[in-house]
């Protein structure tokens, strides 16, 4: 970790069961930056509060499992300062079932370590708090909700497919992911994001190919994540490496195809031992891996990830605060790679895109909440 610490103020010990996650049970705090500060409390909702900030800078939130001793501080989240007191909101000890909290503030967006020319330029960009969903929708959620919608006037291009009721569904494309948010949403009785017309008085529960849909930004609904949302998500608070946990690859890390002659895959070769048994496509059930500091599962591998953007350069719209992507296109972006692509497709800052149209074994989704 290159981070040079200017300053070690105050450690905070967390219980809970954070997102679940065992590992996660206890979780230490430290704030680094350019100068002093002071935590003044730590708020039983999940806010900090401190104090003595230098404006016009950033911080950085970083965390350990264990002290004394502890000694891989990771970087949590990099906050942006205005003025000398600050309250943040940190965690959610009681988010929306399924999902998590992805806090407030600044990230790297897209990166230069292996020349890819999509990733760049490198650009920070802010993003507001929003909930996500922690595994990709699995196929019986999918059928959960498919059904709901095809009783209450939606139609949908193509009924979804899963290998097994607990893994990713797949062959959805993108108009299927989003009408099946807005059901999801109104199943919940929350607002839905989508409509068919720019008036946002329509929802949008009808139409494929060629269907304009609206986003209602201000709903409470469910949505795909934009683009920028997705990377700082898939992150978990680190910055500048490959993968959601660090540099490097495993098998034991990720749902993907092996091939160490890229110098970050450990392997081995070939398809994931652990899947590559039974019946094809060798997707693996949600939630196989280790999270990310965020508690995120499957964010490299297993299936694509259908985000809400065109595709566009450049990269992360650099003068915009929470990018929503350019206003047209013909392709939507896709992230995070898949179980039958190399690594370097499963990395964070890796771009693709497809026609919003199509449908395939690859690719799937997951929801966010605005917070």
């Amino acid at each position: 970790m290159s981070i040079k610490l200017r300053s070690l103020f105050v450690v905070l010990a967390l219980f809970a069961g954070i997102y679940q996650a065992p590992a996660q049970d206890t979780r230490f705090l430290r704030i680094s930056g350019p100068a002093a500060t002071t935590i003044t409390a730590f708020r039983p909702d999940g806010t900090l509060v401190w104090s003595n900030a230098l404006a016009g800078t950033n911080y950085t939130v970083q965390t350990v499992a264990c002290l004394p001793g502890g000694t891989n501080w990771v970087d949590y989240v990099r906050l942006p300062v205005t003025q000398a007191v600050n309250t943040n909101l940190l965690f959610d000890f009681n988010p929306p079932a399924g999902m998590a909290l992805i806090p407030a503030g600044v990230f790297t967006m897209g990166d230069t370590l292996d020349g890819e020319h999509d990733a760049v330029p490198v650009t920070n960009v802010t993003v507001s708090a929003f909930y996500m969903d922690v595994n990709l929708v699995s196929y019986s959620e999918w059928q959960t909700i498919y059904f709901y919608a095809t009783n209450h006037g939606f139609g949908f291009k193509n009924a979804g497919a899963g290998k097994a009721e607990d893994h990713p569904v797949q062959t959805v494309d993108w108009y299927d992911c989003v009408k099946w948010c807005n059901a999801r949403s109104q199943q919940e009785g929350l607002m839905p994001v989508y409509y068919a017309d720019a008036g946002l008085t329509q929802v949008y529960n009808n139409g494929d190919s060629g269907t304009t849909v609206y986003p209602n930004w201000a709903a409470n609904g469910y949505r795909l994540p934009t683009e920028a949302e997705w990377e700082k998500a898939a992150r978990g608070g680190l910055s500048g490496q490959r993968f959601p946990w660090g540099n490097t690859i495993s098998e034991s890390r990720a749902n993907y195809l092996g091939n160490t002659s890229y110098s970050y895959d450990l392997g081995p070769n070939g398809y994931n031992a652990a899947f590559d048994t039974g019946g094809y496509p060798y997707t693996s059930p949600v939630g196989s891996f280790a999270a990310n500091g965020y508690g995120l599962y499957d964010v490299a591998g297993n299936v694509y990830e259908w985000c809400w953007d065109w595709y566009g350069t450049p990269y992360g719209q650099p003068t915009a605060d929470n990018p929503t992507g350019p206003t047209t296109g013909n392709y939507r972006v896709l992230r995070g790679g898949y179980w039958s692509i190399y690594a370097y497709y499963a990395r964070c800052a890796y771009r693709t895109s497809l026609n919003p149209s199509v449908a395939y074994y690859r690719y799937g989704f997951r929801c966010v909440r605005g917070h």
